[in-house]
């Protein structure tokens, strides 16, 4: 089996493991936490809101946008990983397919998975600091992921374009 066809598989499982065991752990210890903030904020918001406590009731909406940013990327995060690792999977089971060069199906296999653990990683930091670092990481990650992506889906319609040259 090929150092590329490798990558992806072991690659994919590496990070399908990562995912499966960052959703538990969440679902397990965080998720649940993470919920009631979400609902005791809208809650208190809107009490403040009906007793005309402008203040409060804004305190308790900004709470509420921040649990639900950082809600929103603790799932994000799971999902990503689990995505991109089927993805990658279905890269190592189609490799052969792809006409291109050994070397630079590797390196493409090379910075896929790269993007594909560190992309989500990025929005997880995300919800640590609010600096630009994490969000520079994240367009890291995202670029490691589309530019493979796109010259990979080139490589494939240049594999399954019909012959066009004239019958003689």
């Amino acid at each position: 089996m090929s150092g590329g066809r490798n990558l992806y598989l072991l690659g994919a499982l590496a990070l399908a493991i990562l995912g499966m065991t960052y959703g538990l752990w969440y679902a397990v210890f965080a998720e649940h936490q993470a919920l009631d903030g979400i609902g005791s904020s809208l809650s208190a918001s809107f009490t403040a809101a009906a007793q005309r406590n402008h203040a409060a009731s804004g305190l308790s909406l900004n709470q509420y946008r921040e649990a639900k940013y950082v809600y929103d990327r603790q799932v994000d995060v799971h999902g990503h990983w689990i995505g991109l690792a089927m993805l990658l999977f279905l890269l190592g089971i189609a490799y052969d397919h792809l006409q291109l060069a050994e070397r630079s199906k590797y390196w493409l296999a090379m910075a896929l998975l790269a993007g594909s653990f560190l992309f989500p990683l990025a929005v997880l930091l995300q919800t640590f600091s609010h600096d630009a670092w994490p969000r520079a990481l994240a367009v890291l990650g995202s670029t490691l992921v589309i530019i493979p992506l796109a010259v990979l889906s080139f490589a494939f319609l240049r594999r399954t374009a019909p012959d066009s040259s004239p019958a003689r």
